[in-house]
């Protein structure tokens, strides 16, 4: 059974092409929580083909780079869970705390989308 994931605030669109879209994370657990979700419903990421697979990856990179220098924050975990049977990737910064105690935020709905053009200023892309 596939869950839909909720479509985005379009404030909080950072990248957008014909496979893939990038933006901020509608319930974000820190400031920076990002969302990057591949656009044709695949259900798992071993299904990509490997251009798919190695073009998500480049995507998820440029954007973590761009969260890296944004929030000047020294780590971004990249989190892959497949719950909702379509791929995408949480990007979540970790702000001067241990290991997983990111994870026991609770997350509250975005309301501030000043970090959106910030992000897109910072974000280098590969040719």
């Amino acid at each position: 059974m596939r869950t839909k994931l909720p479509k985005p605030f379009d404030e909080a669109i950072i990248y957008e092409d014909s496979k893939l879209y990038a933006c901020l994370a509608n319930y974000p657990i820190v400031k920076g929580h990002t969302v990057i979700i591949w656009k044709k419903s695949v259900s798992d990421l071993h299904l990509l083909s490997k251009k798919d697979y190695e073009y998500l990856m480049d995507k998820v990179d440029e954007i973590r780079n761009a969260l890296l220098k944004t929030l000047k924050v020294k780590k971004v975990y990249l989190i892959y869970m497949d719950e909702a049977n379509q791929v995408h990737w949480h990007l979540v910064p970790r702000y001067n705390e241990k290991g997983f105690d990111v994870f026991q935020h609770k997350s509250s709905k975005l309301t501030n989308f000043s970090l959106t053009k910030k992000i897109k200023n910072n974000l280098v892309l590969k040719i």
